[in-house]
Parts: C-alpha cells; structure tokens; sequence
C-alpha cells in the first residue's frame, strides 16, 4: 500500500531539505543539485514561495523527483499535491494527516522518533519512515536499538545530520537515505554560486557511497 515511496528513498542515499526564500533560486539551485548527483528534493513548506518552487523545478529541472517538506495538516497535503509534489515530508504525524495524505494517493514520509510511534505507523501499514530531529532523539544508538525489536522499519533521518555524521547513519541497516540543508546553504544561494552548491552536493554523494 505504501511502497510508492520506495522509489523516493532508494533514489539517492541523500536527500536535501531546502529552505527556498528567494523564487529566482529555486531552479539554479535544484539544477545544481540534480547535476551534483542529488535527485530527490525536499523543497520546505515553510516560506511564501515554496509552492512556486516546487512547480517551477517540476516544470523545468528534468531528472527531480520534487517533493514537499513541512507537510503539517491537512491543508498542507492539498496545497503541495496541488502544486505537483511526487512525495510529502512531515516532520511527526496525526491521524488527520495520514487520512489526508494516503486519499491523495501521494506517498508520504512520516516523521517519528519513538518506537510508539513507529509500531503506530507500522499498523497502518508504513516501512519507511522520517526519523526526526535525529541527532537531538538520540541519533544513531537510537536507531540501533530500535532496529533490534522492529527490524522491518526503515529510516530517513533529518535534523543535524551532516558530511561528518552521515556515514555512521548510511551504515546502520534501518536506514535508507538521509535528509540535510547543508548541500544548500543560504550564503551560496545568495551569491549565487550554484557551481558550489554542485560541488557540495556531489560531496555528499560520494560521502554516502564509500
């Protein structure tokens, strides 16, 4: 039922979380990343021109698989499918927005950080799932443990994940990709400088394949 957002997760071992301010960044900046070897973008839903964002990298950025992040309500589902996102990000869950986003038909990556909410989500039938904000929640011992009593769960963890860290996340079983802003940071969104954005992303690219 939920296995749409396989082919989100196994697309790439990381995924940036973009925080898009300015509208005129939003397709150099998913250009740079795409050419950089990081096809799936979080575009956050956290700014005014987020929905532009995600159209406009949708409409003319080929080989991204466009999603929205920050999906909080129900609301929210409706905005970003509306806007064409191929996946959703949600930073914890209700039962609001998992009723939402499953009758969209759009897949969705619900954020957890307990084994309660795990085996919550597991009951309606997710494998794959946000572990958020996973330095912060215990980070990778955390994930350890859980995958000793629920090993059928597997994770993407955001929040404090980095080039230095995210090996020792990439190398647990449980985990899939990871999600992180780094790739993206504001000081080169606003030179301009989308060569370097490219090199960082292709920097978290062969980090995460040694």
């Amino acid at each position: 039922m939920h296995t749409a957002i396989e082919r989100v997760v196994q697309a790439a071992p990381v995924v940036p979380v973009m925080v898009i301010e300015d509208i005129a960044h939003a397709v150099p900046l998913a250009k740079a990343l795409v050419a950089g070897g990081l096809p799936v973008l979080e575009i956050t839903l956290r700014t005014e021109c987020a929905l532009e964002a995600i159209k406009q990298i949708k409409a003319q950025v080929p080989g991204a698989i466009v999603g929205a992040g920050t999906v909080n309500t129900p609301a929210d589902v409706d905005r970003a499918v509306a806007a064409g996102s191929e996946f959703l990000v949600s930073p914890g869950s209700t039962p609001e927005l998992i009723d939402a986003a499953l009758a969209s038909g759009v897949p969705i990556l619900p954020g957890v950080n307990s084994p309660s909410e795990v085996m919550a989500l597991m009951a309606r039938g997710f494998k794959y799932l946000k572990f958020f904000p996973a330095e912060a929640a215990g980070g990778v011992p955390m994930l350890k443990s859980i995958s000793g009593p629920l090993p059928q769960v597997k994770f993407c963890p955001t929040g404090g994940v980095s080039l230095k860290n995210l090996t020792a996340y990439l190398s647990l079983p449980n985990v899939v990709c990871v999600g992180g802003s780094w790739m993206a940071p504001v000081d080169l969104m606003k030179q301009g400088d989308w060569a370097g954005i490219e090199t960082l992303a292709r920097e978290a690219r062969a980090a995460a394949e040694q």
